[in-house]
């Protein structure tokens, strides 16, 4: 199970990510106020996404044997019309066929981060009682 603990102070918007013993640091840019110290959260969210696609693509040809070689990821968050898009585009290296390619295109549109994204995740919200 995944967890990951978030901490911001009064130094505008730099939040400290911590993910079991590794630290990010998550920023907004100088337009939006921040100092652009790291990620702003939405390129976070397309860092995994683009993560979660490349890892299970080179796992799934590997387990079948084929010839990639790398897997590059573009992606693109835009709001339209009130709605959330992302743009994914895939370049696929290697000597594969155009079966194997569209195999893993289809793979991609089930990597565990796409479908989170497509199906939605709930989203429990609770205060703690302490005042750390």
């Amino acid at each position: 199970m995944a967890r990951a603990t978030a901490h911001i102070g009064t130094t505008n918007f730099a939040t400290t990510i911590k993910v079991d013993d590794r630290i990010l640091i998550s920023d907004e840019p100088a337009a939006l106020g921040g100092r652009d110290a790291g990620p702003a959260p939405y390129d976070l969210l397309l860092a995994s996404l683009g993560a979660c696609t490349a890892i299970t693509l080179r796992m799934y040809a590997e387990r079948k044997q084929w010839d990639l070689q790398a897997v590059d990821i573009a992606l693109h968050h835009a709001k339209v019309e009130k709605r959330s898009r992302i743009e994914r585009v895939i370049t696929l290296t290697g000597d594969l066929s155009p079966e194997q390619r569209a195999r893993l295109a289809e793979i991609a549109e089930r990597t565990p981060v796409t479908l989170t994204l497509k199906e939605g995740a709930d989203i429990a919200t609770s205060l703690s009682d302490d005042a750390a």
